[in-house]
């Protein structure tokens, strides 16, 4: 079993979320941490009093992307800002070339296989189980996109098998850690792209997404959406069509949702001043509790999310009964452990299902 990470700094993030008992579904949407809270509360109330901060806003906009490419471990200026998942898979699908194939594991969250089914000019999308998916890269693969950590399942890419196996065949990589940054260490200069939408397991407000990207894919991309907020100077960037877009990766930003990012930056902080490590140990350990508890089978590489078949809804409806938020999807019962969590969660749940 995982090794308990350290007590006190978890313990000191932990109680900045009052409403984290009974709480299993960081797979499905964050709660807010109380600075996050405060934040948001504060910004509206200076707007509704006739006082919004326009440098403040854009303030925290670069403060989370700063933020994100901390957890990361990139360069800032390899990130991009957005507001959803499928707009970045939609700059990288016009980045593949006519005709391409493009590989995604079966089952994939559709926000990344949409934008290559519908990109038209004869982009194929060819599928495989996750499992072995690096298996299935060839040298007919232009690029091959998957989640890190699957919603529907929880199961646990092999990312440096499909790394590697991409590599060997000159095939560009589209890694989506929506549901992995937050609990597992992610190395974003692995792949050529990496999406985040940070309201799941970074406890950001919805409308606050990351696009990581390689020089060479950047080099490919078109900069579909820019808008003032993507020039190199934003507030010179504001009219006409002589605008110099920003030299790095924020020419793909898309103008922040600004009070999203109010919301997002001290989350972001949050979780950026912790060792990742101790975030997988904390999160591992309670799904694995879980797991035994249920005697359910461990899964090849430790995930945070456990599923189960729950072709009636009858488990999910036991924890809602119990006073316990999980979900269901694709016909399974779905519990997610996260920083906010404890083994009273794990007690809880186990105790609710044994009824």
């Amino acid at each position: 079993m995982t090794a308990i990470a350290s007590p006190a700094a978890l313990a000191d993030a932990r109680g900045q979320f009052p409403g984290g008992r009974g709480y299993l579904a960081a797979c499905t949407v964050g709660l807010p941490p109380r600075a996050s809270h405060q934040a948001v509360i504060a910004d509206l109330d200076a707007a509704a009093a006739g006082r919004p901060d326009i440098t403040a806003y854009c303030a925290a906009a670069e403060q989370s992307r700063a933020h994100f490419a901390s957890l990361v471990t990139v360069d800032a200026a390899r990130v991009a800002i957005g507001s959803q998942s499928s707009v970045a898979a939609a700059l990288v699908a016009g980045a593949v070339p006519d005709g391409s194939e493009v590989l995604v594991p079966d089952g994939e969250f559709s926000s990344i296989v949409l934008p290559f089914v519908h990109a038209g000019r004869g982009i194929r999308v060819r599928t495989a189980p996750l499992s072995d998916l690096a298996a299935h890269i060839g040298p007919q693969t232009r690029l091959v996109a998957f989640s890190l950590v699957q919603s529907a399942t929880g199961e646990v890419a092999d990312a440096a098998a499909i790394a590697t196996a991409a590599a060997r065949h000159d095939s560009l990589t589209l890694c989506d850690a929506t549901q992995a940054v937050g609990w597992l260490k992610v190395d974003a200069a692995m792949f050529d792209a990496v999406i985040c939408h940070a309201y799941k397991w970074l406890c950001a407000p919805r409308g606050v997404s990351f696009l990581a990207v390689s020089d060479r894919l950047a080099e490919r991309m078109r900069p579909l959406y820019a808008g003032w907020y993507a020039g190199e100077d934003p507030w010179a960037s504001c009219y006409g069509a002589e605008v110099e877009l920003a030299a790095d990766a924020r020419r793909f930003d898309v103008s922040p949702a600004w009070q999203a990012f109010v919301g997002a930056a001290p989350a972001l902080s949050l979780f950026a001043a912790l060792d990742p490590a101790d975030l997988y140990a904390h999160s591992a350990r309670l799904a694995a509790a879980f797991r035994a508890g249920r005697e359910l089978t461990e899964p090849p590489r430790a995930s945070a999310i456990v599923t189960w078949a729950d072709p009636d809804g009858s488990d999910l409806a036991r924890l809602t009964a119990a006073g316990i938020t999980a979900s269901g999807r694709s016909g399974r019962a779905r519990v997610a452990f996260h920083l906010f969590n404890d083994d009273d969660d794990v007690d809880l749940a186990l105790a609710a299902l044994d009824r």
